[in-house]
């Protein structure tokens, strides 16, 4: 075992440098319909009374100015919903990435024992978070600890219209973190972490490929 800043890392015999699977993401939201997500999201606006009254004489002006904080609003929350759809479909990503690292790790003698929860200190399912974010990858601003935390909690990103505009807005994150720490501590204490030094794995973007 190794100790460094306080954090426990589990020891790897030899000094061989391990290649694991790649992580294939798909970072466009692939959303159908664009204007079909505005249109529930100016419903969303309107059901929840975001806009605040306009006042003035002028009817034709309070409406064309109703009409644009609609839109503003629409637009941002638009913004929030694509934003969560990207990370779940990081989480949904790193989640299989983890399977089939479990399956490499299975499969190497010198790898096999690492995940043993009888041996101490082993590695659990989190462990390969933490490796991704020691890795310091370019994940584009990514919260991966909420991507995972978001594919925990939805089997499929749900539309827009189920959402209220303070999930959007406020609680997805806290959703996501709260998900994301229950399902770590699911494996048993301590969990050590993986040297990243010894790790080497690509990322890539499939892009729209289903």
């Amino acid at each position: 075992m190794e100790i460094v800043g306080g954090r426990n890392y589990v020891e790897i015999s030899g000094d061989r440098t391990h290649e694991l699977p790649p992580l294939l993401v798909h970072t466009s939201p692939e959303v159908n319909r664009l204007d079909r997500v505005m249109n529930m999201a100016g419903d969303i606006v309107e059901s929840e009374h975001m806009l605040a009254e306009a006042t003035g004489e002028d009817w034709a002006a309070i409406q064309t100015e109703l009409e644009r904080r609609r839109m503003d609003l629409a637009i941002n929350l638009v913004e929030q919903y694509l934003g969560l759809v990207m990370h779940w479909k990081w989480g949904d990503s790193i989640l299989e990435w983890i399977r089939q690292c479990e399956m490499t790790f299975g499969s190497r003698l010198e790898l096999r024992n690492v995940l043993r929860p009888d041996v101490w200190p082993h590695a659990g399912r989190r462990s390969f978070v933490t490796l991704l974010e020691d890795k310091h990858l370019p994940l584009e601003g990514l919260n991966v600890e909420n991507a995972v935390g978001l594919r925990l909690t939805f089997r499929q990103p749900p539309p827009i219209s189920c959402f209220s505009n303070q999930f959007l807005f406020f609680l997805k994150s806290t959703i996501a973190s709260t998900a994301y720490q229950t399902w770590a501590s699911l494996s048993p204490a301590p969990v050590a972490s993986l040297p990243p030094e010894r790790f080497h794995f690509e990322v890539v973007d499939m892009g729209g490929v289903a």
